[in-house]
């Protein structure tokens, strides 16, 4: 056993076992703040924004967005994010979606250091400082009367104050602004004294299922000052949020339908990991995987989503899935990844980010989608099965279509994601978990400072190589480990280093390189992928290879029209229509050996693409045998009930004959079948 992992062994088995008590009080990792005694110390911590940039195909997203909808929401939403915002003093919307907007915008900000989303985040930032009152609540307070498409009667609620306490927290770590902390310990004073005569749900059940958020800025800034009530503070959160350690382990929610809504499961499903820094108890970890196993068995879908058109409603592949949904649980699985390390967290979140987000916004960011579907041959306005229906307007691409909080939250997504590629580690090295084109500065080994880049065109590529510059001049070397995550779904990878084999890793683990570094030395990773098929629905398949589920090819026609005058959804949006047909099986996938039955297919020019994730610029295609199903019809503008899979020469297909069809990446499409049905043929 090498002394790395000697020493990462005796510290968990210490920590697991023992307790935290001898843990030193300290909060610092060489440069960087871990828990504070007697929080339970993380294995890996965040980063300062800014200090992670984007490299590649994630550049070019990041400067769609940066273009699109996040940079002028003021513009195309001037109701509800102009001036008379109740964040900004006025007396509009007094709720949740403007803190939405500037939880993404200022990341994106930062990120891409651009001075002018930085003057557009900060009178947003400096009206919520300087509405704190001498007891120290802060925010709008004063309710007005009803008026179309605007929140304003509820101006008191916990829950928004959540949000801007994520924003602030981002905005100390882009600028060190001392003001944050005062800030924030006179609300959580505040919160302390005030929530047992008012508590979470006093106002609306929101804050009561999405307390972690609002937890972990208590943790996060506990860290930072010591000020021992603030612990008081987080048992009292968590006594009052939302049970959902009971739920996960004790209930059957999750194996019902209309039992949560889907945003308040994404965004609460972190809780129990959030607090298990402060009561590191077992049972919080269990029951969070056990969810995560629930909710792949009775709502799961290929993307990484399930059906939760708004509340949980089962896997059937034409439920909805929500936009909020997807960028919630992303932020929820990269918190709990640099608690825990946790490998399935970090495939998750990899599913979600390189499935399920692209395809839910439009190629130039100035539309989405409310709602998404893995089985989604149509998308019109109509009524479909749904939870709930918004003018049948949830799954069309558009500004305002479905509801508007997706509208003002899914800026957060690529943000975020970017700020979570790279860690600090808690054995003072660097981090890479999760992967796209990048690079980051950090300091290692006790304050030498570093950049590594990131070359890759990954997730549509199989390897991922690491170059290393040491910025100290003073320094010619130096010994650092660097922390590489190798998926569940690889078998094995290789690791070379300057074009020499290093070792090779099982999936599933941390591979740990710890080894004296020179400015030049590179580190390629190799992560092998085959081809997966995964069950879902009435026993239907889907086709993944490595992080990426792969879907049908269906040719789109794209229409413009207007929404009619007086309706809430803005004033256009997009309809998509199939040219080609969807209605296809898989022929016989038990009796075939996938790697031979699925033809992958790599487009050298394409892989060059700034940006994959579109129909045309799809760089991997698989091609299979298939035949149509005639009996698989539309149904609500939707592919109809799926047929059973292993149905005796399926459905009424003796007679049809086998095709060649194309499949590519599912956050390449808009239209798409991605859960097959199954044609046994005997």
């Amino acid at each position: 056993m090498d002394k790395w992992i000697k020493k990462w062994f005796v510290y968990f088995l210490f920590v697991g076992c023992a307790g935290i008590s001898a843990i030193s009080a300290s909060t610092r990792e060489g440069e960087y703040v871990n828990n504070r005694y007697p929080l339970l110390r993380k294995p890996y911590m965040e980063l300062p924004i800014g200090a992670i940039k984007p490299g590649g195909w994630l550049k070019e997203t990041m400067e769609r967005q940066r273009k699109g909808m996040t940079s002028k929401l003021d513009e195309l939403y001037p109701e509800v994010m102009g001036k008379r915002n109740g964040w900004l003093g006025g007396d509009g919307d007094q709720w949740e979606r403007g803190p939405y907007w500037i939880d993404g915008l200022l990341p994106l900000a930062y990120i891409m250091d651009d001075t002018q989303l930085k003057k557009k985040v900060q009178p947003w930032v400096e009206w919520a400082l300087q509405s704190q009152r001498a007891d120290g609540f802060f925010g709008p307070a004063t309710n007005y009367p009803y008026e179309l498409g605007l929140q304003r009667d509820n101006s008191e609620d916990w829950w928004p104050r959540m949000v801007v306490l994520k924003f602030l927290k981002q905005y100390y770590s882009a600028t060190n602004d001392q003001r944050v902390l005062t800030f924030m310990t006179r609300y959580f004073r505040y919160q302390l004294q005030t929530l047992p005569e008012k508590p979470l749900g006093h106002w609306t059940f929101w804050a009561e299922y999405r307390a972690c958020d609002n937890l972990q800025i208590v943790y996060w800034l506990y860290n930072l000052t010591g000020d021992s009530f603030l612990l008081e503070l987080g048992k009292l959160l968590h006594l009052q949020s939302y049970d959902y350690v009971d739920m996960f382990l004790n209930r059957d929610d999750l194996s019902r339908i209309n039992t949560i809504h889907c945003v308040n499961l994404a965004q609460g499903i972190k809780e129990p990991v959030i607090y298990y820094q402060q009561e590191p108890d077992e049972k919080y970890i269990r029951a969070v995987k056990k969810a995560f196993a629930d909710i792949r068995k009775f709502h799961g879908q290929p993307q990484g989503m399930y059906g939760g058109d708004e509340a949980l409603h089962g896997n059937n592949p034409t439920q909805g899935s929500e936009l909020c949904s997807a960028v919630e649980l992303m932020f929820s699985l990269e918190e709990m990844s640099q608690i825990t390390g946790d490998i399935q967290f970090l495939d998750h979140l990899e599913r979600v980010a390189f499935n399920a987000l692209p395809t839910q916004i439009s190629d130039d960011f100035m539309s989405r989608q409310y709602f998404q579907q893995p089985n989604q041959v149509m998308v019109t306005r109509a009524l479909r099965n749904f939870d709930i229906n918004h003018g049948e307007t949830d799954l069309v691409y558009g500004v305002l279509a479905g509801y508007p909080c997706c509208t003002s939250n899914f800026h957060q997504g690529w943000p975020k994601f970017t700020q979570n590629l790279w860690y600090a580690t808690v054995d003072n090295g660097l981090a890479a978990l999760t992967y796209s084109p990048s690079e980051v500065e950090a300091h290692v080994a006790g304050g030498v400072k570093v950049k590594m880049t990131e070359e890759t065109f990954y997730p549509l590529d199989e390897t991922v190589g690491f170059r290393l510059s040491i910025l100290d001049k003073r320094q010619q070397s130096v010994h650092f480990p660097f922390h590489l995550r190798i998926p569940g779904w690889c078998k094995e990878a290789v690791v070379c280093i300057n074009g020499e084999a290093y070792k090779n890793y099982s999936g599933g683990t941390i591979a740990v390189i710890d080894r004296v570094w020179k400015t030049g030395d590179f580190v390629e990773l190799s992560l092998p992928m085959s081809i997966e098929l995964e069950s879902w629905y009435e026993n239907s398949v889907s086709v993944k290879r490595g992080p990426l589920v792969y879907a049908l090819r269906i040719e789109e026609e794209w229409k413009e029209k207007k929404f009619e005058k007086g309706e809430i959804y803005g004033d256009t949006y997009h309809e998509i229509y199939p040219k080609s047909k969807w209605n296809y099986g898989l022929i016989d996938t038990k009796k075939i050996d996938p790697d031979k039955a699925f033809k992958v297919i790599v487009d050298q020019e394409k892989v060059k693409s700034d940006y994959p994730w579109t129909l045309d610029n799809a760089p991997i295609r698989i091609e299979t045998k298939a035949k149509e199903i005639p009996s698989w019809k539309l149904y609500n503008d939707m592919a109809g009930p799926l047929p059973y899979s292993w149905m005796i020469y399926g459905p009424g297909t003796k007679d049809v004959p086998e095709e060649t069809i194309t499949l590519i990446p599912y956050g390449c499409t808009t239209l798409r079948i991605s859960e097959f049905p199954v044609i046994e043929i005997r």
